[in-house]
């Protein structure tokens, strides 16, 4: 705790997960006073989302936390199926990806939730931020001018704004009375533990495939760590599942052929039914929804924390450029507009693959997700190409001229690119860049909004002025 805690804060975060960690990194390196609560007496201590996609490398390189993750975490191993105590051989686990110029990441990188949670809680703190831990939200109103949080301990937070972060179960949805629809994926319930385990090895994820009466069991091992992550599917309407180190070694036992006395520790577990949800509203007033508490996945594909981490970079530029006055409130309204649809494909995603419809391949990545569809997408060029590079579409990377375009790109600003023969237009508030023709792009004028994706395109600088003013850009 720190002593200011109770004063009042332009935007406050409820929830210390990753969606509420990243938002609070984003807010605090513009300089936004920002507060993250967390019920809990500290952060998430389990490996649960463990994997990084490409895209969101691409978010924490820019938030200042990649080198970190980096080096926190490492590749996804091969897959190893086993049957009665017999390797029966390998299987990839995700679609091989091509290296290209514009995506610096190709594959997903394997780091224990715990730790992707830790490095961003550090980097919170480093600028500034902070995180009150132990202060459970317990009611929230709103009015012309801002929120009113109270809490179970402490004196209530008023803030300009207020982030719900707050997971599934989030209590914020619950009190703003939003709808969560969804379905269940799986009626199986699925155990997952870190622990540790002797006499396997450390280059593959051990699958046990599973025989009559038993669920699937994997072990997979936790990069960084000595930890494996256990994920056991359990049998529908048997006995209570038994999280601790006797009832996990039970079941490590039954179902591979290791010994009970090889599972030595175990870290943390849970249980839960695989679920994809999605809630009706993404906002309220000045209450907006991000993370789990806006969209629940199934594990499977590895698109949960990622879509989290995202909701909060596209949030957190535009709560910044509202409170500095330079945006109107209506920039809010587009956080829902792109980000709903968004997670709602990545929830049909996550579906499909649980069920063995899709597999984990160039989508499960994210870097083709975009907002062409958005009011905040404005393409001035016409006759183009589906494939060629729209408004709305992520900016690749590049290397021209000496110039690495994610180097330019990376910061709170919004960056005006001109490519090739086109007239250089200068725009007040946003960093000018200029390179020789590159084929990803093509010619012409690209503004960059502060989150990686192309707000406006033209050939000429014509209604760019406009276009700027409505965004706040340079606010």
């Amino acid at each position: 705790m720190v002593a200011d805690m109770d004063v009042d804060v332009d935007v406050l975060v409820v929830g210390a997960g990753a969606a509420g960690l990243a938002l609070g990194v984003d807010l605090a390196r513009r300089g936004v006073r920002a507060l993250v609560v967390e019920r809990a007496d500290g952060l998430f201590p389990g490996s649960r989302g463990k994997g990084i996609q490409p895209r969101t490398l691409e978010v924490f390189d820019d938030l200042g936390v990649g080198d970190a993750i980096r080096a926190a975490g490492g590749p996804y191993p091969t897959r190893m199926l086993w049957r009665d105590g017999k390797r029966l051989g390998e299987q990839t686990m995700w679609d091989e990806a091509e290296a290209e110029e514009g995506s610096p990441y190709r594959e997903p990188w394997m780091v224990a939730q715990w730790r992707t949670q830790e490095i961003l809680y550090t980097r919170l703190t480093e600028l500034g931020g902070k995180v009150a831990f132990g202060r459970e939200l317990a009611g929230i109103t709103q009015d012309a001018e801002g929120v009113t949080a109270s809490l179970t301990t402490g004196a209530p937070v008023r803030a300009r704004y207020a982030v719900a972060a707050d997971g599934g179960r989030s209590t914020v949805r619950r009190l703003l009375g939003i709808r969560m629809a969804g379905e269940t994926v799986d009626p199986t319930p699925v155990v997952v533990a870190d622990v540790r385990i002797t006499g396997l090895d450390r280059d593959h994820w051990h699958v046990f495939p599973p025989a009559e009466g038993d669920g699937i069991l994997a072990l997979c091992p936790l990069a960084g760590t000595e930890d494996f992550q256990l994920t056991a599917a359990m049998p529908e309407g048997g006995p209570g599942i038994d999280l601790s180190l006797e009832g996990l070694r039970a079941v490590i036992a039954a179902r591979s052929h290791l010994e009970p006395s090889d599972v030595t520790e175990v870290g943390w577990a849970s249980d839960f039914r695989p679920r994809a949800a999605l809630a009706d509203r993404f906002r309220v007033g000045r209450i907006l929804l991000a993370g789990d508490a806006a969209h629940v996945h199934s594990p499977a594909g590895g698109q949960g924390l990622n879509t989290s981490v995202q909701d909060a970079y596209n949030l957190g530029w535009k709560l910044a450029a509202v409170l500095g006055s330079g945006a109107g409130e209506s920039l809010l309204d587009t956080y829902e507009e792109e980000r709903r649809p968004v997670a709602a494909g990545m929830l049909a995603l996550s579906t499909r693959i649980h069920r063995g419809e899709a597999r984990r391949g160039a989508a499960t990545r994210q870097l083709g997700l975009g907002y062409r569809g958005s009011s905040l997408a404005v393409e001035t060029r016409t006759g183009l190409p589906a494939d060629a590079l729209h408004a709305g579409d992520r900016a690749p990377d590049g290397t021209l001229a000496g110039l690495r375009l994610f180097d330019a790109y990376r910061g709170t600003h919004w960056t005006l690119l001109t490519v090739g023969d086109t007239a250089e237009a200068v725009l007040p508030g946003a960093r000018t860049v200029r390179i020789p023709g590159y084929g990803a792009y093509g010619d012409g004028l690209f503004l960059i909004r502060p989150d990686g994706y192309i707000g406006w395109a033209g050939r000429t600088p014509e209604g760019l002025t406009a276009y700027a003013a409505g965004a706040g850009v340079g606010a």
